[in-house]
């Protein structure tokens, strides 16, 4: 038996939650072509890893495209060399493309929507172009449960960024394989294979709430270590005869 090294554990570790998301979520099937959206950011560099060494496995087969958006107007400056280096490594194509979005266009929406939705936009032509039937994003379980915090807190709605979400409009489905995942073994994960930070100056970031509802839930965690697996489960868990029926408005 060949001894692991702690970080090999780690990396099969991770391996083996993308293994259980896609067959347990269903995220991918034989002949699938996949759109990987790559910001510079550990958690997207960790899914072209990821999903490079697993496309190579043929259980399912499909294909991988990574792309990478410029965002014009936001200081965001990442080595764009790095990063095709990075799906070189996996002999995977590499796209770039440049747009911006306009704050002032709508004042209902925040910038971060915005940019957010734009950067989603530009993915979707992207996916059209490479006739990819789905696009992956980076996000890990701490966004989903983040996400799912912050819309109970400011929408009085449960509900969170789904590990598939079929988008019927643009004939495309999002996938997110890394939602079984902790940010605490991707930033070990970053460590080990020693990711490059891109260097990112958002004039818009400040007017998130996402910082305080990560220290919500490390809070959470504090006072059960298990609180993280017991607010995923929750989501599938709805106990509706112990709830409030909804009211007409």
């Amino acid at each position: 038996m060949p001894k692991w090294t702690a970080e090999e554990l780690l990396y099969r570790k991770l391996e083996e939650k993308v293994k259980k998301a896609m067959y347990e979520y269903q995220l991918i099937e034989d002949g699938d072509r996949i759109l990987i959206g790559l910001s510079g950011g550990k958690d997207s560099l960790a899914l072209v890893d990821l999903l490079g060494r697993r496309s190579k496995c043929y259980q399912p087969r499909f294909e991988v495209v990574v792309a990478h958006v410029v965002m014009t107007n936001i200081p965001y400056q990442a080595d764009q060399a790095y990063l095709k280096s990075c799906a070189d490594e996996h002999h995977l194509p590499f796209v770039v493309h440049e747009t911006s979005f306009d704050a002032s266009t709508d004042k209902r929406k925040s910038p971060c929507f915005l940019c957010s939705w734009t950067r989603r936009k530009a993915l979707f032509d992207l996916a059209k172009t490479h006739q990819c039937t789905k696009i992956a994003l980076g996000h890990h379980q701490d966004d989903l449960l983040e996400t799912l915090l912050m819309n109970m807190i400011h929408q009085g709605a449960i509900g969170t960024m789904p590990p598939l979400l079929k988008m019927d409009k643009f004939d495309m489905s999002i996938i997110r394989p890394l939602c079984l995942i902790k940010e605490s073994d991707l930033k070990q994960l970053a460590e080990w294979k020693s990711y490059r930070k891109q260097l990112k100056n958002c004039p818009y970031e400040s007017g998130s709430s996402r910082s305080e509802i990560k220290k919500l839930l490390a809070d959470m965690e504090e006072i059960n270590p298990e609180a993280r697996f017991s607010l995923w489960s929750s989501m599938t868990n709805i106990q509706n005869d112990y709830l409030p029926p909804k009211t007409k408005k």
